[in-house]
């Protein structure tokens, strides 16, 4: 079998049920446990992306998906508040559970949010994706975590700085202390765009000077065609934004070059699954 495991994460099978851990995150297992979820027989999705209702089966199918790799990090499936995503900048604090006996999906609390943010204990903040990033943010201090959703559009949007500044100017983190792990998502070697879109990247991160760095974008070749990596520019900005080198943690891992074990929007096309990012405060 495929191990994914690097310095920074651990491949784990349990029973059958197979996720990825950050080792800095495990460093705080007795506060916080997490997991992004591993392998293509799994789909996280819970609402068509047309805002239509899934057929039942499929919605059962998520149910019992959630509910395996909740139980294999012992935390429980009910609790789950998902964001309901749609490439926004929009971040929510999480306080309480709506539905009792059901995982909080779809709810209009969260509709067109990407990002939740939470310090109350055994809520599971969930996000999914099938090539946009994921990042699991921790503050030990204050015992604040977050959970958000970044795809491109979300990238010029700097959402990942925006759920930094909630964490400090409403829940009284420093940045200094937050801790960003970043899921497997597409990377530079896969993350194709046409002009249209490389001129959004430009004009959006000027501060960054993105033309004139090779690392973050790169022109192909004979085509009308860039390369852009969006998990550096969000290192970047989220090191300007006041976190330490040390506390920004990549997976390293590419969604389109791991297609076998993880969903791939660009692989799969109609019909992508979802992985799935939990993250839980866990209760005394």
């Amino acid at each position: 079998m495929k191990d994914l495991s690097n310095e920074n994460i651990v491949h784990v099978n349990k029973d059958g049920v197979q996720y990825l851990q950050f080792r800095k995150l495990l460093e705080y297992s007795d506060v916080i446990t997490h997991a992004y979820s591993i392998g293509t027989e799994v789909n996280f999705r819970t609402a068509r992306a047309n805002k239509q209702q899934l057929p039942e089966q499929e919605f059962k199918k998520a149910m019992q998906d959630y509910e395996k790799l909740c139980n294999a990090i012992k935390v429980d499936y009910k609790n789950v508040v998902k964001t309901n995503q749609e490439h926004t900048d929009n971040i929510a604090i999480a306080n309480k559970k709506i539905n009792k006996n059901l995982p909080d999906v779809n709810l209009e609390e969260y509709s067109r949010t990407d990002g939740i943010i939470t310090q109350k204990e055994n809520l599971v903040l969930s996000t999914t994706n099938a090539d946009c990033i994921l990042l699991l943010f921790f503050d030990p201090v204050t015992k604040t975590i977050a959970n958000t959703h970044s795809g491109w559009k979300g990238t010029l949007q700097r959402i990942s700085v925006k759920t930094v500044e909630k964490m400090v100017n409403e829940l009284g983190c420093k940045p200094e202390n937050i801790i960003c792990c970043i899921c497997p998502s597409i990377r530079k070697c896969h993350f194709e765009v046409d002009k249209d879109v490389k001129d959004l990247f430009e004009e959006e991160f000027k501060d960054l000077n993105i033309s004139k760095n090779i690392d973050i974008m790169e022109k192909q070749k004979d085509k009308e065609k860039w390369n852009i990596d969006t998990v550096l520019i969000n290192k970047i900005i989220l090191k300007k934004a006041g976190l330490k080198t040390e506390n920004i943690i990549d997976s390293g891992l590419c969604s389109v070059c791991n297609k076998d074990l993880i969903h791939s929007f660009r692989v799969e096309k109609q019909g992508y699954g979802l992985n799935t990012a939990l993250i839980s405060l866990l209760g005394k």
